[in-house]
């Protein structure tokens, strides 16, 4: 689930939030040998005509008519025009790259437009506005009133053996009953050649679920993966969350999966195996404003390259030429971006480094240094200081390399591993790193992620320049595939990377929304994720 907020109104502006569930019909296909694999990116534009994108579905192999699983929840400010835009891509690269991906058709409209209508279908439409074949796409809207979340622990036991090989890769379903039919709640991951499959741990917002009625019906389906898009049923049930959570609470709860056609043709059919549910709990989830507002502080760092690739400071050719008006884009996304978060950073204080230079007095190469070369204290006061030391520096430094991540990764996931011991969601730290884009130690940085995916940190990366960012891109897992060299995958996306030339000319609040997009959603995710409180449970003002 992709939450999003706009940064413009104020906290206190009438706001309420829509899930938004997307689905397609008779979608273009882009492939030879098999069908399209699509995934709906959605862009939001609030003022002009500038947009940013707010989020992604998963993409789903081989299928022309997706139920995407992943929502975006909105903030929905009625008195604000919030116009949208749902673009469908053939995925056809593994780590979800749109550089890459076949355009299938995309829908315009405003917010407000899918809230009146609840459940908006419109046709799809190619960039210079024909028809992208006979595709269709359904936008429902729900009012995300309940902040309760049910936690899942799933298994599987004896499932039927569909594959020719005779295992299957079974998957799970979660409907509601709704007035029109089943609308879906949520998909799990696949699990690979077992019949007795151990799902990951997930959670399902209640009103998703169930629409906040624990005597409301649920479907859960259990699917055998096929890579052609044609998945086979194993078998299906139907029960309530009440009836789960009373049969959960002392031993682990387990339906029959039932196969109605199998049951119908197969004399002395039992079932298609069990579903068991070991863990079933409705919780409160906690809002990114649940955790500001009592009292969580958000740390950032700030990193930036200082190595040669960015071209010699004196020439006007290089990244980091000043020229007369005291300008550069690296000042430029150091006070777009500083002045968004230092409002959430309640001292000021702005711990900043360098990477990739030689440094005085032995000129040796640093991955880590304190632009105002003070060790024991390397904060600077305000956005202003940040800009303030960053001056007095470059003058003083000799660009280098190579350009390695790790290191600075590294140093703030140390602070991070610290704040693990906290009993509250007291601390979270985010990374700023601006950068020329050409990296040196991509295995080393990869798996400097994927450790830090598990601590109360996340990384924004600013793409300076012109070159070529798709390192950047591969590294901003929006599409949770990113792993490590030796295949540890991160237990949630924390990288959001932003090119900071597609804004040059759109202004700093645009640039300042699109990098801060994800950071509400990765603070709140997290700490709901760890059952960590707010430190104090106050209301907002």
């Amino acid at each position: 689930m992709a939450a999003v907020g706009n940064p413009g109104p104020r906290v206190n502006d009438c706001v309420t939030k829509v899930a938004l569930s997307i689905s397609c019909e008779n979608l273009l296909d882009m492939d030879v040998f098999s069908k399209s694999d699509p995934m709906c990116v959605l862009h939001m534009s609030t003022t002009g005509s500038h947009w940013v994108e707010v989020g992604r579905t998963e993409t789903i192999q081989n299928c022309l008519s997706p139920k995407f699983s992943k929502t975006f929840v909105i903030d929905y400010y009625f008195e604000m025009v919030q116009k949208m835009r749902f673009e469908v891509y053939d995925i056809d690269s593994e780590i979800g790259s749109l550089q890459d991906a076949d355009f299938l058709g995309q829908l315009d409209c405003t917010l407000g437009q899918i809230v009146s209508a609840r459940r908006l279908t419109k046709p799809l439409v190619q960039k210079d506005s024909r028809p992208a074949g006979k595709g269709t796409m359904t936008i429902l809207a729900e009012e995300r009133t309940d902040s309760r979340v049910v936690e899942f622990e799933v298994a599987g036991r004896k499932l039927d053996k569909k594959d020719f090989f005779g295992k299957s890769d079974p998957f799970l379903e979660f409907y509601r009953a709704t007035e029109t039919g089943w609308q879906m709640a949520h998909r799990t991951e696949v699990v690979k050649y077992n019949v007795n499959p151990v799902w990951r741990p997930f959670r399902i917002p209640m009103q998703a679920l169930c629409g906040g009625d624990v005597e409301k019906s649920i479907k859960i389906d259990c699917y055998d993966y096929n890579s052609s898009g044609s998945h086979n049923l194993i078998g299906s049930f139907q029960t309530t969350l009440c009836q789960i959570q009373q049969a959960s609470q002392t031993f682990a709860a387990e339906f029959e999966c039932i196969n109605s056609k199998k049951k119908q043709k197969k004399k002395g059919y039992k079932n298609s195996g069990i579903i068991i549910i070991k863990h079933c709990k409705t919780v409160k989830e906690y809002t990114f404003l649940d955790y500001i507002f009592g009292g969580c502080q958000i740390n950032f760092t700030i990193a930036i390259d200082f190595t040669g690739s960015n071209g010699d400071p004196n020439s006007p050719q290089s990244l980091h030429y000043i020229n007369p008006h005291g300008y550069n884009e690296y000042l430029s996304a150091i006070w777009a971006v500083g002045n968004v978060i230092q409002d959430y950073d309640s001292d000021k204080m702005f711990p900043v480094f360098g990477f990739g230079a030689r440094i005085p007095p032995t000129w040796q190469v640093s991955h880590e240094f304190p632009i105002n070369f003070n060790p024991s204290n390397p904060f600077c006061e305000g956005i202003e200081g940040v800009v303030q030391a960053y001056q007095q520096c470059l003058p003083q430094v000799k660009l280098y390399g190579p350009t390695n991540f790790s290191p600075i990764i590294n140093h703030v996931a140390h602070f991070g591993r610290q704040a693990m011991q906290q009993e509250t969601a007291s601390q979270y730290f985010v990374l700023l790193i601006i950068t020329d884009g050409v990296i040196t130690d991509m295995d080393d940085t990869r798996s400097a992620i994927v450790n830090a995916s598990s601590l109360p940190m996340s990384i924004i990366i600013v793409g300076v320049g012109g070159a070529d960012f798709s390192a950047m891109e591969f590294l901003d897992g929006d599409d949770g595939n990113l792993r490590s060299a030796t295949g540890q995958a991160a237990m949630r996306d924390i990288v959001q990377f932003v090119p900071f030339r597609q804004f040059q000319n759109a202004g700093t609040a645009a640039l300042a929304q699109s990098v801060l997009a994800e950071l509400p959603d990765q603070v709140a995710s997290f700490f709901n994720l760890f059952h960590l409180k707010p430190p104090s449970e106050t209301s907002p003002p």
